[in-house]
């Protein structure tokens, strides 16, 4: 059977541990060197006979033994370095088709599309010595990649990149948006995608001073002036409200026509409104990945929820991923809790009203809008943080607040910033820390992290707190799929066992289908004046949200997934006609 051995650099400290995982393996104590110490753990694969124990007794969990699915039969098509993460396949790009990479963070998402961009050159999983060009393409021979590399050596495809984490962009680029934006188009060009994209209002301001979303924007317009053969947008919705992913979604199907697009993305309603075909990636984080065959979106998207794969006959997840709907707690028990009544705040030329309204106790309300149009500005008001004109919040009530943009302290690891904030209690460890899988992320240094790893941290900071009152904006950016599920049991479970309120703010529809209990609705003109209506229940709320913005959504008939129709289909005209905006 294939056998991986994955060390975890960053987590291996054999000066602390004494060489525990050296001194227990069984075949170094028969007289083999199976592992090596030296500055770190080193596995020999070809030895390991996959007992189990070093992994067990390793006290910093640097270590994993992985038998590989004995289905799985191939050469990696790259490995980083001995006892590291490895990745099996690539995604096919397909001429007027857009394809969708579909899975969880560390499985080699970004990894495949660097290696289809060049980027990256596929070792083969030859390690001390690189395969030449020749190989790579003989490697491919009989499939649609072998065409693929022979053009990429041969300088004749161009690829555009759109990076996941955006806010290097900011830093790259000093001047404005319509220079950076300049740099890969002319002035036509330059002001037709601003306009499609709906950026042509920020074109003469400074990269610098974006927001989140209005950045997202500008970095997919940049990748899309430039001249390429291949698009990669990785991560294209996070900071776009629901009806920018949409509109983003249509623009880069329009892009797909006559271009190669390769999208990686977790909001499933928009990856599935999005893409033609999806690549599933499947495996064990940071150790190693598979890429699937090609499966159409919506049944890549059940394939992927259902963590089996008919056609190759192999079990990734032993249980299903199920996203229910909000509503779940009977109205009996809820408690009249926390209310405010109707609040008015002006922060220069935009204005925002606030209806009167009141939380109770275990419910958890899910905040639902366009950017620009105060919901941010509501939150910060809650607590504490913008002083409104008019109404407030009870000053006893006490407030713990994660804020959309996350900023990592210097010098703190995860375990002291949590143990900061609250005590590290065996229970908030099992309801928080461990659904959040912070477990492995507990001694790093918070300026180490990935944008994900800091986003579940900054959640599990914000429980941590002792407070009535919990204010979570934005809690899904950079989550994977089965990452958001969790964080959403997490806070709910959090709401029940404290008995206290949360507010969430989000724009994955799905994410906010699964963690409300109610809806808090805001509408408005973006950047001019906002109206956040008193709290309604899901239905009521995303079908007025959703009307608003002229979009429709159906349900999955296998799985009750919400799907967003095109607009104008059949199904879409008929909802509309019924008032039945959301399903």
């Amino acid at each position: 059977m294939a056998r991986l051995a994955i060390v975890h650099k960053e987590k291996c400290f054999p000066k602390r541990c004494q060489n525990i995982c050296a001194n227990v393996c069984p075949m170094n104590r028969a007289g083999k060197e199976c592992i090596l110490i030296s500055d770190k753990a080193a596995i020999d694969e070809s030895i390991c006979s996959g007992c189990g124990i070093c992994p067990k007794k390793c006290p910093f969990g640097a270590i994993d033994i992985i038998n590989l699915p004995s289905k799985l039969k191939a050469t990696p098509v790259h490995r980083y370095a001995e006892n590291a993460f490895e990745l099996f396949r690539l995604p096919i790009p397909k001429k007027g088709q857009l394809v969708g990479l579909l899975g969880a963070n560390g499985i080699g998402k970004t990894t495949a599309l660097e290696l289809l961009s060049g980027k990256i050159k596929p070792n083969l999983n030859r390690l001390t010595k690189t395969p030449t060009n020749e190989e790579i393409i003989h490697f491919f021979k009989g499939s649609e990649l072998q065409s693929y590399f022979t053009k990429l050596f041969a300088n004749q495809l161009h690829v555009s990149y759109k990076p996941q984490y955006i806010d290097q962009v900011a830093k790259v680029f000093k001047g404005t948006v319509k220079a950076m934006l300049s740099k890969f188009g002319n002035l036509k060009e330059v002001k037709a995608v601003s306009k499609s994209l709906g950026i042509d209002a920020v074109l003469s301001r400074k990269v610098s001073q974006l927001s989140g979303g209005e950045l997202q924007k500008a970095t997919i317009a940049a990748a899309l002036l430039k001249k390429a053969d291949l698009y990669f947008f990785d991560e294209p919705a996070s900071y776009l409200d629901v009806k920018e992913r949409v509109n983003m979604a249509k623009v880069l199907r329009e892009k797909s026509v006559n271009s190669d697009v390769l999208a990686v993305e977790h909001d499933l309603i928009i990856l599935d409104y999005l893409t033609d075909n999806v690549h599933i990636l499947f495996g064990q984080k940071a150790a190693y990945g598979v890429v699937s065959h090609p499966l159409s979106s919506r049944e890549g998207i059940n394939t992927y929820l259902g963590g089996y794969l008919r056609d190759e006959n192999i079990r990734f997840r032993t249980e299903p991923i199920k996203f229910g709907t909000g509503g779940k707690k009977e109205e009996v028990d809820l408690v009249k809790y926390i209310k405010w009544p109707k609040i008015e705040a002006a922060l220069g030329d935009f204005s925002l009203k606030v209806e009167a309204s009141n939380l109770a106790r275990k419910q958890v309300v899910g905040i639902v809008g366009a950017n620009g149009i105060g919901k941010t500005t509501f939150v910060k008001i809650l607590a504490g943080m913008v002083k409104p004109s008019k109404g407030k919040l009870d000053s006893k009530v006490k407030v713990s607040y994660k804020p959309q943009h996350i900023v990592a302290e210097k010098g703190h690891t995860v375990r002291s910033i949590l143990a900061s904030v609250g005590k590290l209690s065996q229970q908030f460890m099992l309801d928080v820390a461990e659904p959040l899988q912070l477990d492995s992320l507990m001694e790093k240094d918070l300026k180490t992290l990935s944008g994900g790893e800091l986003q579940r941290v900054a959640i599990a900071v914000c429980l941590a707190r002792k407070a009535d009152l919990y204010l979570l904006d934005e809690p899904s950016t950079y989550l994977d799929v089965e990452q958001r599920l969790m964080a959403s049991q997490a806070i709910q479970k959090m709401a029940i066992d404290r008995e206290v309120a949360v507010l969430v703010v989000d724009h994955d529809l799905m994410f906010v289908n699964h963690v409300s209990d109610k809806i808090m609705m805001f509408l408005g003109v973006p950047a001019k004046k906002g109206l956040a209506k008193s709290i309604c229940g899901v239905e009521e709320g995303m079908n007025g949200f959703l009307k608003e913005l002229s979009i429709t959504c159906r349900k999955d008939p296998e799985t009750g997934r919400p799907r967003v129709n095109k607009e104008g289909s059949v199904k879409d005209k008929a909802q509309k006609k019924k008032g039945k905006y959301y399903l």
